[in-house]
């Protein structure tokens, strides 16, 4: 067992967090951590199975005197967001997770940690094996591939929860009480390309953007961190000017993270090595000087190969087409709720670029909580494709999750908590999409809140987990199980 774990409260919650890290769990990979939970359920005696498409069911009997009681389901996700820095070598089909203890947080060893949402498993674990707890009925819902598209719950099957009533345990912020998400889409551009011969006279060179914090594209989207692939192109631009031919460029990793990280190869003449150096430099400085508050460890550079002088290059015209397109792309907040103060309503991220033998594919993914707004977003990013002469396609996506604020499961959280710690929580929404709203749809009449412990980073190797925030979550979650009728 970690060390990093070794006096955390309650202790049974960081047992199985730390079993948990040892699990390979990439998003539609989830073959070893399904195991583990039906092996797990067996261990402690309890009913579970499986739907056609992964989701696991986990069934505890109510606590004696409680079986009379409403059932309740708890919820969380496999899956984990596979985010590591360019340095660090890692398997996430096969290493475990490094678990490293800094003070108040816990993190991993340049990766993601996970806690989004093993936090969320290792909590119904730790209550599927804690035979001192009291409550009702309950089941355990735990959900695959949410990361990459909310699939295991889309896919859900309708009879495999009987509870009109769920706790979502995906939000990342103690205190807080989630009662609305936004929906997403998708929506993904594809260039087909020609290439030539690196102009005579030109050697190859590396162009580099690296150091960016990024984070999730709905939790972080409002924070200003740069993005590695509209920081990328900015470049690019100055450097078509000189003469310099695009071979590859490809930056990001999901969809649903801010890119980091974004590497061009190109050719560059000779003559003007020097001088796209220094611009270079110019605009590393510009960025910095921009960013400085949010990203003081962004570093852009230009690095020749040595006497590399064949290669090929994309056409010209391609290569104009393509920085004007991402030049264009709007990336960010597009517009600020006017009913809940603070909450991002409607934003879009340039998510990743890749270059393959005969194509150019940028993807991208929109989100708002009102469904008009993202079918706009979702128009406005595919038009400024098609402007850029680009194929382009749209996924279906998920829907959003409506707030009530006279559901009974609020009213019970949030007397539970003011009875707790005797202050009110904050009732919220998040800029982000949260199992709830397809749940709603999959079983019809759920009732439901979402709250969690505090996380920050969460979708890249920052991620972090505030360790005092998992006692006070357990606390308030076992509260509620109790006062349950």
């Amino acid at each position: 067992m970690s060390t990093a774990i070794q006096g955390l409260k309650p202790p049974l919650v960081w047992k199985y967090f730390a079993e948990i890290a040892l699990v390979p769990r990439p998003s539609k990979h989830e073959e070893k951590i399904i195991q583990y939970m039906l092996d797990s359920a067996k261990k402690l005696g309890l009913s579970a199975k499986k739907d056609k498409f992964g989701n696991v069911l986990i069934k505890k009997p109510a606590s004696p005197g409680r079986e009379k009681n409403a059932s309740l389901c708890l919820q969380g996700h496999l899956d984990m967001v596979c985010e590591k820095n360019a340095d660090v070598q890692h398997d996430f089909m096969k290493d475990p997770i490094e678990l490293v203890r800094k003070g108040n947080f816990l993190m991993a060893n340049g990766t993601t940690l996970g806690a989004d949402n093993g936090i969320a498993v290792a909590t119904m674990l730790a209550i599927a094996e804690d035979k001192s707890l009291e409550h009702g009925p309950l089941e355990l819902l735990f959900t695959i591939d949410e990361e990459t598209g909310l699939t295991g719950a889309s896919n859900l099957s309708g009879d495999l929860v009987a509870s009109r009533t769920m706790m979502n345990l995906d939000s990342e912020e103690e205190g807080a009480l989630y009662v609305g998400c936004s929906g997403g889409r998708d929506t993904t551009a594809t260039w087909k390309v020609d290439y030539e011969s690196a102009p005579a006279g030109s050697v190859a060179a590396t162009l580099n953007v690296k150091g960016l914090r990024g984070g999730h594209s709905g939790l972080e989207i409002d924070k200003g961190r740069g993005n590695a692939i509209k920081i990328m192109n900015r470049v690019l631009i100055e450097l078509t000017a000189l003469g310099c031919r695009l071979s590859t460029i490809n930056g990001g990793n999901k969809r649903n993270a801010i890119p980091r990280e974004c590497v061009a190869e190109l050719f560059v003449p000779k003559a003007k090595l020097e001088k796209a150096k220094a611009a270079v430099a110019e605009m590393n400085t510009t960025m910095r000087a921009e960013l400085s508050s949010v990203e003081p460890d962004l570093a852009v550079t230009l690095d020749a190969a040595n006497g590399k002088k064949k290669g090929k290059v994309i056409k010209l015209a391609q290569q104009k087409k393509l920085t004007q397109t991402l030049m264009g792309l709007p990336h960010g907040v597009l517009k600020m709720s006017a009913d809940i103060p603070g909450l991002v309503e409607t934003s879009t991220n340039v998510a990743v670029i890749t270059t393959t033998n005969k194509a150019i594919v940028q993807a991208t993914s929109q989100r708002s909580s009102v469904a008009s707004e993202l079918r706009e977003a979702v128009d406005m990013v595919s038009a400024v494709f098609n402007l850029g002469g680009a194929k382009v396609e749209n996924s279906d996506g998920y829907p959003g999750w409506k707030p009530n604020l006279q559901s009974p499961i609020l009213k019970l959280a949030k007397q539970t908590y003011q009875s707790l710690y005797k202050k009110e929580p904050a009732v919220k929404a998040i800029h982000a999409g949260l199992e709830c709203g397809i749940i709603g749809e999959r079983v019809p009449g759920m009732d439901m809140v979402s709250f969690g412990p505090t996380l920050e980073g969460v979708h890249s190797p920052d991620e972090k987990i505030y360790i005092d925030t998992v006692e006070k979550f357990w606390n308030f979650l076992l509260g509620i199980l109790k006062n349950w009728k």
